[in-house]
């Protein structure tokens, strides 16, 4: 029986985003800030078009050594993988912005086969840019598509750089990643950031291997940067903002992960005032029960990760919002609990409406989160990711 490929999170969005697929088949470039309005066609579920076997493209089996600088790179071997920058910032008077800017490979077919034309590739790349303007409540999406040739788009490991046009994510050292500077910028939304060293990386799940479900191979590996200092600019609708504020990175690669009976997550990146950090995903089944093997991570203020499984982490919803363009109702309002710290937090968006309706549909999101540690008050800062949900 042929089997249908599912990816996790962030990794479904990769695949999805090929609605690049046809862009990558015929050549062409793309790019814009799409809109789904009623009547028109919904976004393509590309995990159904593009199902089958991972035949050709490695699997993330068991732990691996990681390599830097190489492993911030390309990894062609493997279906797919995304570079993800989110972050919280605020102007010099005040005015508070959240900002996305994601890029994603996917791999066409196995490098194996050799191609000698300069149009040849086996890699497609789609970017993602995202702000929200929290006091005007106005939130801006685009979205960037084009074959891995002729330099349109690709990804070096030393120096640092992921792009697509004049989309890119670029160190400004010849070995190092940090500063990193971020550029994109659409109809009426840019930014321009440097983000700076900041906590150390952690990696995630087990050692880096961080497994979707129980099935061998249905994982990724996993890597993030939860606390980045950020300063720049950022421009809307013609007025230029100096800003500051803190950005997390994510990194993965993989070719499979999620298995039959899972339908989608919420991904929750927390960064709290006492200068610690929360990383958690729920995997959601079709019945809406969380999967098993949800898991995450906290991170203490020395920079040191320690793994939440399942069973560490209670997470209720506690409101929902309903989009009206697509007609997704998500969750914008949680009780998230750790019992064994004492750790009760309420997490909120004061902005419902930060829906990405490009070639796929999810929802990313900054939020604010607030709670206690004991006696202890707790406040923070994050971006929240939604999917399946439609």
């Amino acid at each position: 029986m042929r089997r249908r490929l599912r990816l996790g999170p962030r990794g479904l969005i990769g695949i999805a985003i090929a609605a690049v697929a046809i862009i990558t088949v015929i050549g062409a470039r793309w790019s814009g800030d799409t809109r789904f309005a009623p009547g028109a066609a919904a976004p393509l579920d590309l995990v159904q078009l593009l199902g089958g076997d991972p035949d050709g493209f490695e699997q993330a089996l068991e732990r691996r050594d990681f390599r830097f600088p190489f492993d911030h790179g390309p990894h062609p071997d493997f279906r797919s993988e995304w570079w993800y920058y989110t972050g919280n910032l605020e102007s010099e008077g005040g005015r508070q912005f959240g900002f996305q800017l994601t890029f994603f490979r996917l791999g066409l077919g196995p490098r194996s086969t050799q191609r000698v034309s300069a149009w040849a590739t086996r890699q497609a790349y789609l970017a993602h840019f995202s702000l929200t303007d929290l006091d005007a409540e106005r939130f801006y999406s685009y979205e960037r598509s084009a074959r891995g040739a002729l330099a349109l788009a690709g990804a070096t490991a030393a120096p640092f750089r992921v792009w697509l046009d004049d989309w890119e994510a670029r160190g400004e050292t010849a070995r190092q990643l940090w500063p990193t500077r971020l550029r994109a910028r659409g109809r009426d939304a840019a930014i321009d950031l440097a983000l700076d060293e900041g906590k150390p990386l952690v990696l995630q799940g087990d050692a880096g291997l961080s497994r979707k479900s129980d099935a061998p191979g249905n994982a990724s590996y996993y890597y993030s940067y939860p606390r980045l200092p950020v300063s720049g600019s950022i421009a809307v609708q013609g007025v230029r903002y100096e800003v500051r504020g803190a950005a997390w990175m994510d990194r993965e690669w993989s070719t499979s992960a999620l298995g039959p009976g899972q339908v989608g997550w919420d991904w929750f990146a927390l960064q709290l005032s006492d200068d610690r950090e929360i990383m958690f995903y729920r995997l959601r089944r079709s019945d809406g029960s969380a999967d098993p093997v949800s898991a995450g991570a906290w991170v203490d203020e020395s920079g040191a990760a320690h793994r939440l499984s399942s069973g560490d982490v209670e997470l209720q919803a506690l409101a929902h919002w309903t989009s009206p363009r697509t007609g997704a109702r998500y969750p914008i309002r949680w009780r998230f609990r750790i019992p064994a710290k004492g750790l009760d937090l309420e997490i909120s968006t004061p902005m419902p409406g930060q829906e990405v309706t490009q070639s796929v549909r999810y929802w990313e999101g900054a939020v604010r989160v607030t709670g206690v540690e004991g006696a202890r008050t707790i406040a923070g800062q994050g971006y929240v990711e939604l999917t399946g949900y439609d």
